[in-house]
């Protein structure tokens, strides 16, 4: 195996240890064995646990940052069809990279440095809040807005694709078109100045 290709498979072994045990329960030792190494080749890559941690979590960062950009560039779609791509490839992320996504929503370390996924999901409210801004504006409400239902839209999103995970019914397909169909409805029916009424 060359340097390269060794990498890459303590990478995907380590992907599935770190998924299957979490960090704190996850040895260089029991790496190196299902990789069938020595433990100094995971140090000579890695330099240890942490290193090869930081290289998993940045890889399934972008892959997943990359996978909803994707899904919103489209600055010409109907916003509703951005809402149904973006939560497509949120599902479709967590569907074909299982293991990575759970080492994404696992506690990181106190001791790693790299983006956490609360950091990333802060990332794509981001980039929905610019989305929602031009929207808010077109239908005369105020974009000071934008902020708040971003981060409400992502955090059903990401809350919707961990139960997901665990459940995989209905289908991903299901599950996406029925997000959209509560937020696009509830956006669609916004009062400008909301109260409770309760009280």
């Amino acid at each position: 195996m060359s340097g390269r290709e060794r990498r890459e498979q303590l990478v995907q072994i380590g992907c599935s240890v770190f998924a299957q045990k979490g960090y704190d329960a996850t040895s260089v030792e029991e790496i190196a064995a299902r990789a069938q190494v020595s433990k100094p080749i995971v140090y000579e890559h890695f330099g240890g646990k942490e290193g090869l941690y930081a290289v998993i979590v940045d890889r399934e960062t972008s892959t997943l940052l990359g996978a909803l950009e994707t899904a919103l560039e489209d600055h010409r779609a109907h916003p509703r069809s951005l809402m149904e791509r973006a939560a497509l490839a949120f599902l479709t992320y967590i569907d074909e990279r299982e293991d990575g996504f759970r080492i994404l929503v696992r506690d990181s370390p106190a001791t790693h440095q790299g983006g956490s996924y609360s950091t990333l999901l802060g990332d794509v409210a981001a980039k929905v809040e610019s989305i929602l801004t031009a929207q808010l504006r077109l239908r005369r409400y105020t974009a000071a807005d934008a902020a708040l239902y971003a981060q409400m839209l992502v955090g059903m999103v990401a809350f919707t694709g961990q139960w997901w995970l665990e459940t995989r019914m209905p289908s991903k397909e299901e599950v996406a078109a029925r997000m959209v169909n509560l937020s696009w409805f509830g956006l669609g029916a916004l009062e400008k100045a909301p109260q409770l009424r309760g009280r």
